[in-house]
């Protein structure tokens, strides 16, 4: 029979051959069409479809909500698109292709398992889109993972390796593999059609159709590299950036206000949350394929067994498409503001500018200055002097100042912005 879409693993391919006038190979009769649906491909409908089709909905409006905020913040706002965010925006991307065209159709097979209503073309797009939201997902998670370890223990290599082209060039190829690696497993995947003697419409399923070693293969390829890998990779950079708060944390108060030591506190907890949300989303999703192309002899509490990670597996893969935006979005001070600011003028109806223009000043150029983890703005005052600028961020309690030389002229009522990493 089917399991939530997929076929039961204890059927041989000798049920391709079946004749509903003659016994079975288990001395079964089979009346008519439908009880011989029945009997070999299981019920329509599965048993867990109104529980999972509920945790599903919440699932899809959390995720749907805080993935469109996401984007709609990042693509709003000029100053929000920096390096991290563009990989943040890339991930609620590929969060959004899992909820709006995956867990939709997953939840068509809990109700109806079979026939596969989209046929040939539409069964390898099902696949194909799966194994590419998720290399896609875990991809993007690693590169953030990267990226927050050089803005952490290696700040003055920033300017170098975390720009906007330097991102759009990462992301493009995060997303060029993923399309590639996605296509081993979907070209062993097909429409089924059960023979009663002759081909029965009713019957069509979207499963695997070569041969289960050759899957096996593929899956566990697919697991060291796009879990176990980015699992030790993620895991070593987090460890790493920790150790570096926590001596950041244990600095003299008469250099760190113990407001910094708070967050660097909170930092340490975020990236710990990080890791293990992370190892526990994907690690159902990976041991359901491992088991599914492991076990060759199937027995009726094995079978039950993988009805229940399947199930669980599935949950917790669009559960990570939902948490994904509130770790690492929906925490950050300045996108809680954006997101604000955009419900606020959805709600009044106003067209506002995002930022507004600072005030025309004789004496002194308006300097924006932000830092990209999460200090916050603060508009201050620069020399007369347009080649010689000076910048200052306040930093818990603390003023960081910054002098530089730049070769570029600014008019008087420009509007300019430089970034501090690493502070």
């Amino acid at each position: 029979m089917l399991v939530n879409g997929i076929l039961d693993p204890r059927l041989g391919m000798e049920l391709l051959f079946c004749n509903i006038t003659k016994n079975d190979s288990q001395g079964k009769f089979y009346e008519n069409l439908e009880d011989a649906l029945l009997d070999i491909l299981g019920p329509k409908r599965s048993s867990f479809f109104i529980p999972v089709s509920l945790t599903y909905s919440l699932i899809f409006m959390v995720g749907l909500a805080g993935n469109l905020l996401t984007c709609a913040v990042i693509a709003k706002h000029r100053k929000m698109q920096t390096p991290t965010n563009f990989y943040l925006f890339s991930l609620a991307v590929s969060d959004l292709l899992v909820l709006i065209f995956g867990m939709p159709l997953e939840t068509y097979e809990l109700w109806q398992n079979y026939p596969f209503p989209f046929g040939e073309g539409g069964c390898y797009f099902k696949i194909f889109l799966f194994e590419t939201v998720c290399f896609a997902s875990v991809l993007n998670v690693t590169a953030l993972s990267v990226e927050r370890y050089i803005a952490v223990v290696h700040p003055l290599k920033t300017r170098y390796a975390m720009t906007n082209k330097h991102a759009c060039r990462v992301i493009t190829s995060v997303w060029t593999i993923s399309l590639v690696c996605a296509i081993p497993n979907t070209s062993l995947h097909g429409i089924f059609y059960l023979y009663l003697p002759e081909k029965v419409a009713e019957s069509a399923t979207c499963i695997l159709l070569k041969p289960l070693w050759i899957y096996r293969l593929v899956i566990q390829i697919t697991t060291v590299l796009f879990y176990f890998v980015p699992m030790a990779v993620i895991s070593v950079l987090y460890l790493v950036i920790c150790r570096r708060l926590g001596r950041e944390k244990k600095l003299p108060e008469a250099k760190v206000d113990k407001n910094c030591n708070s967050g660097s506190s909170w930092k340490i907890h975020l990236e710990t949350v990080v890791v293990i949300v992370f190892a526990i989303c994907w690690a159902p999703f990976h041991l359901d394929r491992l088991l599914w192309s492991s076990i060759t002899q199937w027995t009726d509490t094995m079978h039950t067994v993988y009805q229940y990670v399947h199930i669980l597996s599935g949950a917790l893969f669009y559960l990570s498409s939902a948490v994904n935006p509130i770790i690492y979005s929906l925490l950050s001070s300045r996108f809680r503001e954006h997101f604000h600011e955009l419900m606020c003028r959805k709600t009044k109806g106003g067209s506002s500018p995002p930022f507004s223009k600072p005030q025309k000043s004789s004496s002194a150029l308006m300097v924006q200055c932000r830092s990209t983890r999460g200090l916050g703005p603060s508009f201050i005052s620069s020399s007369n002097n347009l080649n010689n600028m000076h910048c200052c961020l306040k930093v818990c309690k603390t003023v960081v100042c910054l002098s530089f030389t730049t070769k570029q002229s600014f008019n008087e009522n420009q509007f300019f912005s430089c970034d501090i990493i690493g502070v």
